[in-house]
């Protein structure tokens, strides 16, 4: 299939955003903890299949289950033009596609909005439902919906989805299961959330919309006083993150829903400092714009070296994989993963086949993993009785400002160590760079 000019013209954004995010996965293709929920899933799913009882259901930790319903649906129906945030597997981005689908309806004013984002807060997350009130309340004082028409368009699509959720993740579950009802439960009714760290009030608006935003946050603001057409549709996300900021356990993810709009703000004042910057006045903003962009990619590309550094477990067992010898006096060769390497790389989707084999049992004394039949370790430790260490990963541990160009560097320290057992002389045939 060959692309026209006009095909182009049409797609060729989408285009561009798409080769962007397909060099962020391929680049930083591994996981973190908050993912392995759903990662999970998705592994169970795609190699057992409807074998239920082969499910590892252990992998979930946590007072509240995750869906399963979000990880078939993107697997199945997720485009592939969204960027880096769009590739982490947390239920916070299913819902995110579901919201760009809702707000692009509320623009248009139609009952699909409503649809749609009960869908998201019933099967996905149950806190969308606070970007849904201030929003649907906005369509009804417009009276650009109809009251009557809006309740029976929620009431038969809230039935539809808490069918849908129940049946699916009853099945997975092996028990009754609402998830996103036991997490509004934990969240909202117990407020256990908390246990999880807090925030101040503000922390929204003085750092995740900062560094989410980069040039876009002060556009942002400024597109809302250019233009007040957009305070209409910017008015009601405002209050979705008002209303989040009341809860003390704060994170980026909650609140992420609410970036596209603040995003077409920005884009709407930059359109309006671009299409004046001729004229005295605005000759200035556009300087300020340009120079705020230039931040913004300097800052974009700090944070991707800072994410394919993020992950040095998943870099370890690669390389582990590459190099480890497989032991020609035995059916297996196991390898011991500790729970650090378990939270920061390492997922199903890095296992290789047989004879390769894999432990992440907890709780085992340093001293007693050479009782086990561990042949490999990966491990945060840099030594441990009965076995030596062949080598080590290094991972982002914080940047550093500096006078000269980069103006910013990455620092990066040794935080996953790879041993082998001691004694074991097959192991050491291998050349191995040592810690």
């Amino acid at each position: 299939m060959v692309l026209t000019s006009k095909d182009m013209q049409i797609y060729g954004y989408d285009l561009l955003l798409g080769l962007i995010a397909a060099f962020y996965l391929f680049m930083a293709p591994y996981t973190k903890v908050e993912e392995s929920f759903n990662i999970q899933a998705m592994h169970d799913i795609l190699y057992h299949r409807h074998h239920i009882e082969k499910y590892d259901h252990l992998e979930f930790p946590g007072v509240v289950p995750r869906t399963f319903v979000g990880a078939i649906l993107v697997s199945i129906l997720a485009s592939p033009f969204v960027l880096v945030a769009s590739l982490l597997q947390l239920p916070k981005i299913y819902s995110l596609y579901a919201v760009r689908l809702a707000l692009g309806c509320i623009i248009l004013s139609t009952l699909r909005f409503f649809r749609i984002q009960i869908f998201a807060t019933v099967v996905l997350r149950c806190d969308v439902l606070l970007l849904v009130l201030p929003l649907g309340l906005e369509l009804l004082l417009s009276r650009s919906i109809s009251l009557p028409k809006a309740l029976i368009s929620c009431l038969i699509t809230a039935l539809a989805c808490i069918g849908l959720t129940i049946l699916v993740d009853s099945f997975f579950w092996r028990k009754l299961s609402w998830p996103e009802l036991e997490v509004f439960w934990f969240n909202s009714i117990l407020n256990r959330s908390s246990e999880w760290g807090t925030h101040s009030f503000h922390w929204y608006f003085t750092s995740a919309l900062p560094r989410s935003l980069l040039a876009g946050y002060p556009l942002f603001l400024l597109g809302i006083l250019l233009d007040r057409r957009v305070w209409f549709h910017v008015f009601p996300v405002l209050s979705f993150v008002l209303l989040y900021s009341k809860l003390p356990h704060k994170e980026l993810r909650f609140i992420i829903s609410s970036l596209p709009m603040f995003n077409f703000s920005a884009a709407v004042a930059a359109s309006r400092v671009y299409n004046n910057r001729r004229k005295s006045f605005w000759k200035y903003l556009y300087v300020a714009m340009i120079g705020g962009f230039m931040i913004s990619l300097g800052c974009t590309f700090l944070t991707f070296m800072a994410s394919y550094e993020n992950y040095p477990s998943g870099h370890a067992i690669k390389a582990l994989h590459k190099t480890g010898y497989l032991m020609e006096n035995s059916n297996e060769t196991w390898v011991h993963i500790d729970t650090f390497s378990a939270m920061n790389g390492v997922s199903r989707f890095c296992e290789n086949y047989e004879p390769w084999r894999y432990s992440k049992e907890e709780g085992i004394p340093l001293g007693d993993l050479q009782r086990k039949n561990f042949t490999y370790l990966l491990s945060e430790q840099s030594q441990i009785v009965g076995f030596e260490c062949l080598f080590s990963t290094k991972g982002f541990t914080r940047a550093r400002l500096r006078v000269g160009f980069p103006p910013a560097v990455l620092v990066r320290e040794p935080k996953v160590f790879v041993h082998g057992r001691a004694g074991n002389k097959e192991i050491f045939y291998k050349s191995w760079p040592g810690c």
